[in-house]
């Protein structure tokens, strides 16, 4: 498939591999703990999270010198020795997950000339979500004077027969790690996939692309939906953006080979068993709780027979809300409308928040409101972007926070 290539993967040397490997920077973002808690970890040692920027410390002070750091310390590790590199190659992974589930994972690029974030697009690769614009510019500050990147990104493809990882003999790779992650998280395997191996998983690949398979696996005619973004679109989205700055002051034909024309990622079966879809619950801070309720209540109960239900929690209280009058065909849609224009009239933040305990907690401190929504039919996914469209942002989460990808693998991006 011409949207995904192998790729030339930079590895920490074992000797780095715990420390290096940190949960996505987009993840814990009201829980600065938790990051305070990596730092304590790693130290000094070469280690991930000393080239990233995590979300929860967007917003800040210092955070350009935070990005200068991040850029120093990869130029740093490139020159003395952190990685080993394994060239024109995919990598196959297994991760353990805190349940004891197993996710298939193959380590590879995709060519963001295929990938187009924007509702209604017909590229080979589309979003499953709506980007919120202004989400990127912030990370292009971050990624625009990088030297590498290490993929959260995880992209899905739609294989109920298994006929990609069915093709996959772990037993006959190349072991490349096998360790545990940090914070009680997991563990993480990986395999060097060999050249007859990865000729197969081409071939099974392509057939995603195909648009006479296409049309009569949904029902639809057009150009085919072959690969979605699972997890990390708005760092795909930047890693576009920052591609189209460099063609514009370049020229697109200086531009065509470039590193930066690709975006390292892992590409997961949207069928795998492990692979369970949480939803992004919603908590507003800042905003008095009953006044915020009562406009709710008046914009969205009421007068007619429920047709969404979902949870609001607000301290000590917890109860169900039964909409009449939705502004979504989904439940996440018509909460999201209702905070937006809310907050845009009166004030107030919100934040996207995994796991249920976690929102609910939130919600129990003066001037919050947590909104706990039901989970989306994933078997629904990819009609539904077909047909419909990018859906609400942060509509679902693939596993809980602890679940998410951990950067290890790396790719020169300069």
């Amino acid at each position: 498939m011409k949207a995904f290539k192998r790729a030339d993967v930079l590895l920490p040397k074992e000797e780095y591999r715990e420390a290096f490997a940190v949960v996505a920077c987009d993840q814990y973002t009201s829980e600065p703990q938790y990051w305070e808690q990596v730092a304590r970890l790693v130290g000094d040692s070469p280690s991930a999270y000393h080239i990233i920027v995590p979300e929860s410390y967007l917003g800040r002070g210092g955070v350009e010198e935070r990005i200068a750091s991040v850029n120093g310390e990869m130029e740093r590790y490139l020159e003395s020795g952190v990685f080993e590199e394994l060239s024109g190659c995919y990598i196959y992974v297994e991760r353990t997950l805190r349940d004891g589930k197993v996710r298939r994972g193959l380590i590879g690029m995709i060519d963001l000339k295929e990938y187009d974030y924007n509702k209604g697009s017909q590229s080979l690769i589309r979003a499953t979500e709506a980007t919120v614009l202004e989400r990127i510019p912030p990370r292009v500050a971050v990624r625009e004077h990088a030297a590498l990147e290490s993929p959260h990104v995880m992209i899905l493809f739609d294989d109920r027969e298994d006929r990609v990882f069915s093709q996959i003999e772990p037993r006959r790779l190349q072991k490349l790690y096998d360790f545990p992650l940090m914070m009680d998280s997991g563990a993480v395997r990986g395999w060097k996939v060999d050249e007859d191996t990865a000729s197969r998983l081409d071939q099974a690949l392509d057939a995603f692309a195909d648009p006479t398979a296409y049309a009569q696996k949904y029902g639809v005619p057009g150009s085919p939906l072959a690969l979605a973004v699972g997890d990390g679109n708005h760092s795909l989205a930047t890693a576009k953006e920052c591609y189209r700055r460099l063609c514009e002051q370049h020229g697109e034909a200086a531009m065509e080979h470039h590193p930066a024309r690709y975006a390292l990622v892992e590409l997961c079966n949207l069928h795998d068993p492990s692979l369970e879809f949480e939803p992004i619950h919603r908590v507003v801070f800042g905003v008095e709780p009953e006044r915020f309720l009562a406009e709710m209540r008046r914009s969205l109960c009421g007068g007619g027979e429920a047709v969404q239900r979902f949870e609001v929690v607000h301290g000590k209280e917890r109860e169900t809300v039964e909409v009449v009058r939705p502004g979504s065909n989904m439940e996440v849609g018509t909460v999201q409308e209702f905070i937006d224009g809310y907050l845009a009239q009166y004030g107030g933040r919100v934040d996207y928040i995994h796991g249920e305990e976690v929102a609910a907690g939130l919600a129990r401190q003066p001037g919050n409101v947590a909104f706990l929504l039901p989970p989306i039919d994933k078997n629904e996914l990819f009609k539904t972007v077909i047909l419909d469209g990018a859906l609400t942002r942060k509509t679902f989460s693939m596993g809980h926070a602890c679940d998410k990808r951990f950067y290890l693998e790396c790719r020169r991006i300069k």
